[in-house]
């Protein structure tokens, strides 16, 4: 049988010609997969080969492998948040990013709206992608608190068509190559779904769609309809930190990626949620927090985790190693890093070089979309976070 790879060009992910020669020769399919996740339905076609007994059973079996191997592998990219004009993306290796994404629009009626200094902002962003042609630039909308009108506004055809042409002609006006939607958090799932659906539908086919959802109770449960926005967003991005928030009693893991203890708010949570109704895992992001959440007043018990306290402020992660008495320890199965000051009794959850390198193994092991990270303002330039993660996302390390 003559090997039909060279008689088109092959979309799969196998780049080793001698795994290639070994199923040309032989019908071995399996042999040709680069890991576990294919061997299922690779066992599937690779019997169907050598049980063929005919020349339309051989065909029939072929087109199947044609068609299964022109899916694309999922790609895991970074995806950056930027937080106002006040950073200077340049200090980046913005090379290591697939997509930055600027906050926060607002709504000035029915329209999206920027300030003079984010503008400046995002042009100068934007212009960055003449170095790196890989970059794509998203224009956020809303954030925490950042849409009280919102609800209004979007309950009505005309608000959301008119939102949602202003969005056409800000993304041409910046050059930019979509939008995200950070609604926090819709009250009426159907005014959400049919938000999306008209952004979906203004969109020019070139422009990426993207929304923010809750990883955490009661929202990610009630404040979507996933079967029916899944379709219209390009990706999900997933918050999987601040899963204890500012108003909780006890404290936690605010960024875990497995559940522990008492805290059931995962990253690992949301993920196997949204899978079990039916959002394709290629189209899920997952989050990273750069900073710590910490609260104060803790009893030392389990060296403040899961114990009464009252949450005080956000730190930047790169202060944190600067800040005097704190021990760090380990949640092994959270996978999350947390710090405690027995003498000040002052307890600080965040994500570290070894979460972050357990969540990108996680991404690459469910194949998901990549990682989120709020935000680059909080990052160190140089052998920060970021460049942590890129190299753990892409090489394993």
């Amino acid at each position: 049988m003559r090997c039909w790879r060279q008689r088109r060009r092959c979309h799969s992910p196998f780049t080793h010609n001698a795994r290639w020669t070994a199923f040309c020769r032989y019908g071995d399919f399996v042999s040709i997969c680069p890991n576990t996740a294919w061997q299922y339905s690779a066992k599937l076609i690779s019997a169907s080969i050598r049980s063929a007994t005919k020349p339309t059973d051989m065909r029939a079996a072929i087109c199947l492998l044609l068609i299964w191997g022109s899916v694309p592998a999922a790609a895991q990219d970074l995806i950056a948040y930027i937080n106002g004009p006040a950073v200077d993306p340049a200090r980046y290796r913005l090379d290591e990013v697939a997509h930055v994404i600027y906050c926060f629009g607002r709504l000035q009626g029915e329209h999206i709206t920027f300030s003079r200094a984010d503008s400046t902002a995002i042009r100068r962003l934007v212009d960055k992608k003449t170095r790196f042609p890989r970059l794509k630039v998203l224009l956020c909308f809303g954030g925490w608190e950042g849409c009280p009108t919102c609800a209004m506004v979007f309950a009505t055809p005309p608000g959301r068509q008119h939102f949602a042409h202003s969005v056409v002609r800000l993304l041409y006006d910046f050059h930019a190559d979509g939008i995200d939607i950070d609604w926090e958090f819709p009250g009426s799932r159907d005014d959400f779904t049919a938000l999306m659906r008209t952004l979906h539908d203004s969109l020019p086919h070139d422009k990426e769609l993207t929304f923010v959802a809750a990883g955490f109770s009661p929202w990610l449960q009630q404040a979507y309809d996933w079967k029916k926005l899944a379709p219209l967003a390009t990706w999900i991005n997933l918050m999987t930190y601040d899963l204890i928030g500012s108003r909780s009693p006890i404290t936690g893991n605010h960024a875990a990626l497995y559940a522990s203890g008492p805290q059931t708010e995962s990253a690992d949570h949301a993920v196997t949620y949204l899978d079990s109704m039916g959002v394709p895992l290629s189209k899920i992001a997952i989050g990273a927090g750069f900073y710590a959440r910490e609260w104060v007043d803790v009893p030392g018990n389990n060296h403040g985790l899961f114990q009464p306290g009252r949450f005080r402020r956000f730190i930047p992660y790169g202060r944190l190693r600067r800040l005097p008495g704190f021990t760090q320890y380990w949640d092994s199965t959270a996978q999350a890093a947390y710090s405690y000051n027995s003498a000040k009794k002052i307890f600080l959850s965040y994500d570290d070089e070894r979460s972050l390198r357990a969540k990108a193994r996680y991404v690459r092991h469910r194949r998901l979309a990549g990682i989120l990270f709020w935000n680059l303002n909080l990052d160190t330039p140089g052998d920060g976070l970021l460049d942590l993660l890129y190299r753990a996302l892409h090489s394993g390390t």
